[in-house]
């Protein structure tokens, strides 16, 4: 794979893939602006579906799980410029900021796609990555003002994400992992995300499970697949990195030792 970012500074990147396909299972830790300038996106959540193609402008909250497959598109390289809104900066933000805080039970991605005042911002980005040296942290920190100040023109909701600082809450284990069982995240990952320690966690997990949390994983990732393969007809390439799995052999592998018939055998039952 041949990937390649350029930083303007750790919160700004220019980044690009050309190989054919690139997925990854990801929890980002800063809110994410991003800006397509070619290829395409799919980001599949526990309750919903996204694609984004060249133009399109979207916001992705902090501590979502998510699995991401970008695309190259029209032999051109699957390119964004990616700015991190990260906590602290946020903080200073707010500090001069009123809202009303709500509380909002599920965090959205924003989609703002083609939209004049935000393309501007980011398109102004795209002359710095070829400066040599460094780049001025005072400019930095106003093009992200300025993408924070816009985003809160285009959508008042946003405040609710943005400036939300609060660190997950303990929630239900049974109802998170059964939403959420198809993103290959850290154990540390999906404890932190339920309120939980890894120890309690793991503790938690095979008191409402009474099973190793790997073992039900693959087990549920499994059963998954098969639905998908005997019922929806999808192919075994279409089928395996959706339900979680990184490799195509692997996922037969365990397929085949579950269901003692390799997937591509369901597409002719």
């Amino acid at each position: 794979m041949d990937h390649i970012s350029k930083y303007l500074t750790k919160e700004i990147k220019l980044s690009s893939y050309d190989d054919k396909l690139f997925k990854s299972d990801l929890m980002f830790d800063d809110h994410m602006l991003i800006w397509f300038i070619s290829g395409e996106t799919k980001i599949i959540q526990a309750d919903a579906t996204y694609y984004f193609k060249a133009g399109d402008i979207f916001l992705i909250p902090r501590n979502q799980l998510a699995t991401i497959v970008n695309y190259p598109k029209n032999g051109q390289p699957h390119k964004t410029v990616v700015m991190h809104l990260a906590t602290e900066r946020l903080k200073r933000f707010y500090e001069k900021v009123e809202v009303k805080k709500r509380i909002i039970s599920d965090q959205k991605i924003f989609s703002f796609t083609n939209h004049p005042l935000l393309e501007s911002c980011l398109t102004s980005l795209i002359p710095y990555f070829d400066l040599k040296g460094e780049f001025p942290e005072s400019i930095a920190s106003l093009k992200i003002t300025e993408a924070i100040t816009i985003l809160r023109e285009i959508d008042k909701t946003v405040d609710d994400v943005l400036a939300n600082f609060d660190d997950p809450g303990k929630i239900d284990l049974i109802d998170f992992m059964q939403r959420n069982f198809m993103f290959n995240m850290p154990m540390e990952k999906l404890g932190y995300l339920t309120g939980r320690s890894l120890s309690t966690f793991n503790r938690d997990f095979r008191k409402f499970f009474n099973v190793t949390p790997q073992k039900w994983l693959t087990e549920k990732r499994l059963e998954l697949a098969y639905y998908q393969l005997a019922e929806k007809k999808k192919r075994p390439t279409e089928v395996y990195l959706e339900v979680g799995f990184e490799d195509l052999s692997h996922f037969s592998f365990a397929f085949k030792k579950k269901y003692g018939i390799a997937p591509t055998q369901l597409l002719h039952v």
